[in-house]
């Protein structure tokens, strides 16, 4: 592993000034060539990161969402250009915020229906909660009346979140932009109406089990709750506070399964699932996906007029795939990865890069608040290629 060991003076560096402690390892031709576990996993008691550690992995759950998709896409059972409201009559005649010239709100039908490409792709108008546009404040309503709902007890699937989330009028009619938001949710419930099936007990059989990632899942078993690392918030002078008030979906009588951040992994589980990535869609003879899927996964899906909205300065010289980055130009992101080098990341975070023509993979870990990942994620790429 000494190939690899400029990557531990690195994650180091990270503890000393973020995370009470994070963990790395990357596979290359099905070969682990580096793992380390470096901090604390429970700061106040001392308990360290190790192989074990259960992490929330948040967005990078949209991945897996993504691949159990294609998995039922390669059985025919959807077209990528299928409207989604074949599937989900909810979202039937869609509206769009609109404005007049004038500066006045109003809504309209959409030009198009959303399709099921539109949800992989964060080109749906679907939103995130904020307060900076209509749509997304809409949806803030949204989520209190569920949360306000949640302090009394009451359940909610992610079926009930998708017919809620089909009243808001859209940011943009569908397929004209790229906006982050609750697409690969909605895209979760369009695999339990396919399948026939509960989004985890999908991910289970078609996922979970074939790779053996045990200790991958929505709701954490009591007998493994004291590996669950702690998340931390950190304050400006580096201070790292405990947040205690996150997990109510991961508790064992939790039914909410977000498609969209509602995962918790480790970091040798989540290793397996890029690993199968990385090697084209298999792992040790068990094929997930084919080649040709994982290849459409990987391409850039975005007009270049999508490419504008996608302006995250640290993700420059990527473009966006089926609900993933995807390294497009490496002269503009200053990066010495593969073209065609992709993955995504987590709030609290996490991070995976995938190449396929390399046959490598990376998973990091860590849970802490603001995640530094404009700092941490180009560093851990820049130090895997600059050792092969």
């Amino acid at each position: 592993m000494s190939q690899f060991e400029k990557l531990t003076p690195l994650l180091k560096s990270f503890i000393e000034k973020g995370p009470a402690g994070c963990s790395l390892s990357v596979f290359q031709n099905r070969s682990q060539k580096y793992s380390n576990f470096v901090g604390f996993s429970d700061l106040e008691n001392k308990t360290p990161i190790t192989e074990d550690s259960i992490y929330r992995i948040y967005s990078m759950t949209k991945v897996v969402t993504c691949v159990a998709a294609l998995i039922l896409y390669e059985k025919g059972l959807f077209l990528l250009n299928d409207p989604i409201e074949e599937y989900l009559p909810e979202f039937k005649n869609s509206l769009v915020h609109r404005y007049t010239p004038y500066g006045a709100l109003y809504t309209s039908l959409a030009s198009k229906p959303i399709t099921i490409k539109d949800l992989f792709t964060m080109s749906s108008g679907l939103t995130y909660a904020g307060d900076n546009i209509e749509t997304a404040r809409y949806i803030s309503k949204i989520e209190k009346g569920f949360a306000h709902k949640s302090s009394f007890g009451e359940k909610y699937t992610i079926r009930d979140f998708s017919k809620a989330i089909a009243t808001v009028p859209l940011a943009f009619d569908p397929g004209t932009h790229w906006q982050y938001g609750y697409s690969h949710d909605i895209l979760g419930a369009l695999i339990e109406v396919v399948s026939n099936k509960s989004l985890s007990q999908f991910f289970k059989d078609e996922i979970f089990d074939p790779l053996e990632m045990k200790d991958t899942f929505f709701r954490i078993p009591e007998d493994k709750l004291h590996r669950l690392c702690n998340l931390y918030n950190r304050s400006e002078d580096g201070i790292l506070t405990k947040i205690t008030n996150m997990d109510a979906n991961y508790k064992p009588d939790a039914i909410f399964e977000s498609g969209g951040a509602g995962l918790l992994s480790t970091l040798s589980d989540y290793s397996r699932f890029a690993q199968m990535l990385a090697n084209e869609g298999e792992l040790n003879g068990v094929k997930i996906l084919s080649a040709k899927t994982v290849e459409l996964m990987s391409i850039n899906h975005l007009s270049q007029e999508q490419l504008l909205d996608f302006d995250w300065p640290y993700q420059s010289g990527y473009g966006y795939g089926l609900g993933v980055r995807v390294m497009i130009d490496k002269a503009k992101a200053g990066s010495n990865s593969s073209l065609g080098e992709f993955g995504w990341c987590g709030m609290a975070g996490t991070w995976v890069m995938i190449d396929p023509k390399e046959k490598l993979s990376a998973v990091y870990m860590q849970q802490m608040f603001p995640n530094f990942e404009a700092y941490h994620q180009p560093r851990l790429r820049n130090v895997i290629y600059g050792s092969l």
